[in-house]
This record gives structure tokens, C-alpha cells and sequence, in this order.
């Protein structure tokens, strides 16, 4: 294979210090860093980077991308009422071209706020996976798996996430990875999760869950099995250091000790639980504890948009306010959860989430000469409390070129947008 090389040159870089640099990359890779501007000077392509920060690319680790096309559909009202009376039905009529339309949508809105690799749960995963490796993005797909006891329908979820993980894990030069994915512990029977620990177990894949989002379910799983639910979940087995628990906003300090014990990461999604007034995740506390935090926007039908910039600010200020403590979450915090904690969160922390030589050249560059992020004091505090996703000038995953001057490269918009609008629309005529 030709090596493809990258140099960008002039950048403040965040890396293990932040100072002005330059940096290449080797085909996916990360090759060189260099803090004196003299040795790097030739490669295939040359980026320019003067007044611009050179961050690791953000990994969000809560989605369902596909949900896109069910922006502004639902606003301002529970989860319960949002779920059962408006998602659901939408969702009923579901198939895998409104799910690749919706997709697409979303690795073009990621793309242009700097993200670079995500976490999805939802359905026909497959075309999901299409559109992420057309994107050029990298992700951690799972089928949403829902039995609510129902026998039949959980031999039928065990048999669309295997088809998924047979067609598309370890594909897209290895950017597209499968997870399990029951949905939670109150759509799924204990019959299905402890099928999932085992498969999990055998198969060597993670397992991406919501866990503890309202006060609702909480007392919905103790009614149930007389437990909360991570002591639910806990006692099953299911459990472990390969386990992304998205939410987790009611819980109990012994829930929090079970979470740190068994080495699940957590999901962050304030925004998502603002929205549907769930709750506030004690995330200061979490991470006092030591637990893996990071962060994930949720669906674009309960944000409403995929914008990881905008979310580290919403993720800070909520922790401030909710403890009257100004010091709780500071900025470097936040903005570990959205790189190298969603990196750990995943189990990728080898590969992406910090800018070192060796790993994944999954990089941004955020343009800081706007009026909004003037004057630059701080990268770190600019990129949380200032800077969205229009800063974002340039966007590389795996080393590949996806945006570069705010020019989307392997995505036409146009038609994207074009044929989301048509998805949508089809898709809510069949109400």
C-alpha cells in the first residue's frame, strides 16, 4: 500500500501539554509531533494550521443516529409520554433506507461539530454501518434489543444482533465495531440479559445499555425484582469492565460503589435529560470515585442536535449549578469525558482519544480567529465555554481527510439533506 502522509503545521496542540507544534500522519496513524516548527516539513498533504487547535477527534458515546429524522417531532414532554405515544409508533415504521437516510444526516452534523467516532443503538444496523463507512467515521454499532418477556421477539433480537455482528463487525478497515445492546432492564426480561453476558463473554464483544434514566424506571425495575437497578443487574451477572451504561441519573452511593467495582463506564447525557427533565447524573461524584465518565448526546429527537462542543458546556454548567459549587467540573474534566474517557468508555482508549504518536490520527482542528473565542487565553476553556460546532474547521478520521475548510469531502450534503427530508416525510405519512 502507498503511505498517505499529513503534515499540520503551526497548530496549538493538545497533547500531553499544550503548546504550538506540528504533526504528521502516516496513513492512519499518527507518526511524528514536533514542538520546534523545524524537522517536519514535507508530506502529501500540508494543513497550514495558524491560529487554529489541533484536539483529538470527540467521541460521543450515546446515539441513535438514525433518530435524525425525528428532529422536533416530539418536544417538551416525559420520556414515558415521548416514548410510548409519539417514538414508538414512528419507529414501527422503520426500515433500513429511513435508517441509512437518518444516519447519513447524522455522520454529516457530526462531522462538522468534530466528531469522530460514536456509539449507536438503535435499528437496522446495518445501514447505519453503510453510512459510517461512506462518512468515513468511526463507530460501536448495537441492535436495540426489546423482548418486554416476550419469548418469540427474543429469539428474533439474538438473531438480527448476530446478523449484524457476522455482517459488520471489524469492517470499514476496522472503524466499524458491533456491541450487544438490550435497551434496558425494563424492556428486557432477565432471560435476555444474562443471554447477552454469555454471548458477550464468547464472542469477546461489549455491551452498550441505558441504565437508571428517570425516577420511573427505577421504581418500575424494583417493583419488578425488588432491587434498583444496577443491584438488578449486578446480581445477574451482567455487570463489567466491557459495559457502557448510558444516563445512570438516579442513583444510590451503593449503586455507585457496585459501578466503580465492576468497572462499567457510564454516559453522560445532559442535554437529552434536561430536555425530558429526567434528572441531573451526579457526575461530580462519579468522578471523584474514580468511575469512567464520558459524554454522549443522545438521539437528535430528544437534544436536539449531535453537537459534543455544545454538550462539554452543558455537561460542566449543569454540575455547577445543580451542586452551588463553581469549582465542581472544570473544564479540563469535561473535556477528558469527551475524548479519552469516551475512548476508555468503548475500550479504544489504545487507539483514539489523545494526540500521541502510535495511535489513530482521529483529529480536529477547532479555528479559533471568531470574534466569539478572541482572545485566546485558554485552548481548553475556549473549546468547552465558547467554541460549537461551526468553529471546526477541519476534521481527519483514521487518517483520512473527512472535512477540511468547513468542506464536507466524503459526504454530499445536498443530497443527504435532500434525501433525509424525504425519509422523514415518508416516514411520518405511514402514522
Amino acid at each position: 500500500m502507498e503511505t498517505k502522509t499529513i503534515l499540520i503545521k503551526n497548530a496549538i496542540i493538545i497533547g500531553d501539554e499544550i503548546k504550538k507544534g506540528s504533526l504528521i500522519t502516516e496513513n492512519d496513524k499518527i507518526s511524528e509531533i514536533d514542538y520546534s516548527n523545524s524537522s517536519l516539513n514535507h508530506a502529501d498533504e500540508v494543513i497550514d494550521a495558524e491560529g487554529k487547535v489541533l484536539s483529538p477527534g470527540l467521541v460521543n458515546t450515546h446515539t441513535h443516529l438514525s433518530m435524525s429524522l425525528m428532529r422536533g417531532l416530539a418536544d417538551d414532554m416525559p420520556l414515558d409520554t415521548w416514548l410510548n405515544d409519539h417514538i414508538w409508533p414512528v419507529e414501527a415504521n422503520l426500515d433500513g433506507e429511513h435508517c441509512y437516510a437518518g444516519a447519513m444526516l447524522a455522520c454529516a452534523e457530526m462531522i462538522r461539530s468534530g466528531t469522530t467516532c460514536f456509539n449507536d443503538m438503535y435499528f437496522f444496523m446495518d445501514h447505519v454501518a453503510d453510512a459510517a463507512d461512506k462518512a468515513g467515521i468511526r463507530g460501536t454499532l448495537s441492535h436495540g434489543m426489546i423482548d418486554l418477556g416476550d419469548e418469540e421477539k427474543r429469539k428474533a433480537e439474538f438473531k438480527e444482533t448476530q446478523r449484524i455482528i457476522d455482517k459488520c463487525h471489524e469492517t470499514a478497515d476496522g472503524r466499524i465495531k458491533v456491541a450487544f445492546g438490550p435497551h434496558s432492564p425494563y424492556t428486557c426480561s432477565r432471560e435476555l440479559l444474562e443471554g447477552v453476558r454469555k454471548e458477550a463473554d464468547k464472542q469477546g464483544l461489549r455491551i452498550h445499555i441505558h441504565v437508571s434514566e428517570t425516577q420511573k424506571e427505577v421504581e418500575d425495575v424494583m417493583e419488578a425484582s425488588g432491587k434498583r437497578p444496577f443491584e438488578y443487574l449486578d446480581e445477574i451477572g451482567l455487570l463489567g469492565s466491557d459495559v457502557l451504561a448510558a444516563h445512570a441519573v438516579w442513583l444510590d452511593e451503593d449503586e455507585m460503589d457496585i459501578i466503580k467495582e465492576r468497572g462499567v463506564a457510564l454516559s453522560h447525557n445532559p442535554a437529552s435529560n434536561m430536555k425530558l427533565a429526567s434528572g441531573v447524573s451526579p457526575v461530580s461524584k462519579l468522578l471523584e470515585k474514580g468511575i469512567c465518565m464520558s459524554l454522549g448526546t443522545d438521539g437528535a429527537a430528544s437534544n436536539n442536535n449531535l453537537d459534543l462542543l455544545e454538550e462539554m458546556k452543558l455537561a460542566a454548567l449543569l454540575q455547577k449549578v445543580t451542586t452551588l459549587d463553581p469549582t465542581a467540573m472544570p473544564a479540563q474534566k469535561v473535556f477528558d469525558m469527551a475524548t479519552r474517557g469516551g475512548a476508555a468508555a468503548l475500550g479504544l482508549e489504545d487507539e483514539i482519544g489523545t494526540i500521541e504518536v502510535g495511535k489513530k490520527a482521529d483529529l480536529i482542528l477547532v479555528d479559533m480567529k471568531s470574534s466569539s473565542l478572541t482572545p485566546l487565553r485558554n485552548p481548553i476553556s475556549h473549546l468547552v465555554y465558547s467554541a460549537n460546532g461551526a468553529d471546526v474547521d477541519t476534521v481527519i478520521c483514521n487518517g483520512e481527510m473527512l472535512m477540511k475548510n468547513r468542506e464536507l469531502l466524503t459526504i454530499n450534503e445536498v443530497e443527504v439533506i435532500s434525501r433525509a427530508e424525504e425519509a422523514s416525510e415518508d416516514l411520518l405519512s405511514k402514522l
